[in-house]
């Protein structure tokens, strides 16, 4: 038997819900407004994009705005109401009974744990498809055709242990491959720089790449190779109908997947990751590593945002109206991603974990909400 809410638990929620409706479609809308309607609405007038695709490609947009609306709304959504209760003395009269304020804040800390599940599962679930369907939407309403990684221009690096002039081996670029559109699992328009040999780059150009599965290798058709030498002098030049090329299947992997980590899914994230690191290129793995633990971390922020705006607002001098709340939550929005921003860039450039750079910011933010949270106990 499931055990029903306590009077203080349903009446605080009565009061939360409200003002974080209000946030949401505040923040939705703003957020709207900025990233896509005036794109839109400047391509209805200059480029004479007809008016029902862009309503659509408005709302397939709208799950990516949402996952940023749902934490600033959970901030300004706590912080009025905790303010209202404050103002209006009842925060008073339950410590005054022998409620603490943890216990209070309880119910706020519940719905910020609910939106950062809920912004989770929208920005894994719904966002990466919504995402890639308004983009192919909006190409071929304006008469455009479909570009983009998983089906065209695939670069894909390969780092190893490469011999220099003075006889050392150094880990750095042996080969650039790059292919120029995909079909039926085979690379069209293949071009490898090669840069494994010491004092010579040889170019492999070809029309069409398939991979072999059993064998793990390239088999390059209807092409030719050229040899340079480091200075630009000329080698030789060969023709061939077909040619073995062992690189490994990353390549093929990489075509399938979105080039921007916002909109892969978890487990397209850590495919990606994987894809880098066999490659050898520690860079590119690293900051998909970071990448993988945000889409954890970032959701969070709804519950860092509401311990935060609860504790703000439970503060005895907490006397926020509608505007003083939307400007203290705006600077501490502010704050968080900015430090979030720091972090992250830490991790891609190695100076910390990405475990670290992910959760610092988060691990901050919920300190410094206790820290806001004992003031209030006072």
């Amino acid at each position: 038997m499931i055990k029903r809410p306590k009077l203080l638990d349903r009446w605080l929620c009565r009061e939360l819900i409200g003002p974080l409706l209000f946030g949401v479609a505040l923040f939705t809308l703003l957020l709207l407004t900025g990233g896509a309607v005036l794109e839109l609405v400047r391509k209805v007038v200059e480029k004479g994009l007809p008016v029902l695709p862009a309503l659509q490609v408005l709302f397939l947009r709208l799950p990516g705005f949402l996952v940023y609306a749902l934490p600033m709304a959970m901030l300004l959504g706590t912080l009025l109401t905790y303010s209202k209760l404050s103002s209006t003395n009842e925060l008073i009269a339950l410590r005054s009974i022998g409620v603490p304020a943890w216990r209070y804040v309880l119910p706020a800390v519940a719905f910020g744990l609910l939106f950062s599940l809920c912004s989770y599962a929208i920005s894994d679930m719904v966002v990466p498809s919504s995402n890639r369907t308004s983009t192919v939407l909006l190409q071929t309403s304006l008469g455009k055709t479909i570009s983009n990684r998983t089906g065209e221009n695939i670069i894909y690096p390969h780092f190893d242990r490469v011999a220099q002039g003075n006889g050392e081996r150094r880990h750095s670029l042996a080969q650039l491959f790059y292919a120029k559109q995909v079909e039926n699992n085979n690379l069209q328009g293949v071009t490898i720089l090669d840069f494994s040999r010491p004092e010579m780059l040889q170019v492999i150009q070809a029309e069409e790449a398939r991979y072999d599965n059993n064998q793990g290798v390239w088999l390059f058709l209807n092409g030719h190779t050229t040899s340079l030498n480091k200075d630009g002098g000329y080698r030789f030049r060969a023709t061939f109908d077909e040619q073995v090329y062992p690189i490994g299947d990353g390549p093929l992997r990489l075509s399938r997947l979105p080039v921007d980590a916002q909109n892969m899914t978890v487990a397209q994230t850590m495919a990606t990751g994987r894809i880098f690191a066999e490659a050898g290129d520690w860079k590119q793995a690293r900051k998909l590593q970071v990448r993988f633990q945000e889409k954890f971390s970032v959701p969070t922020a709804c519950l860092v945002f509401g311990f935060i705006g609860a504790s703000i607002g439970a503060l005895p001098s907490a006397r926020s109206s509608r505007t003083k709340g939307f400007g203290i939550s705006l600077m501490v929005i502010f704050a968080y991603y900015v430090l979030s921003f720091i972090f992250s860039s830490f991790g891609v450039q190695g100076t910390l974990p990405p475990l670290l750079a992910a959760w610092t910011p988060v691990a901050i933010g919920m300190t410094s909400g206790a820290v806001l949270l004992g003031r209030a106990s006072r």
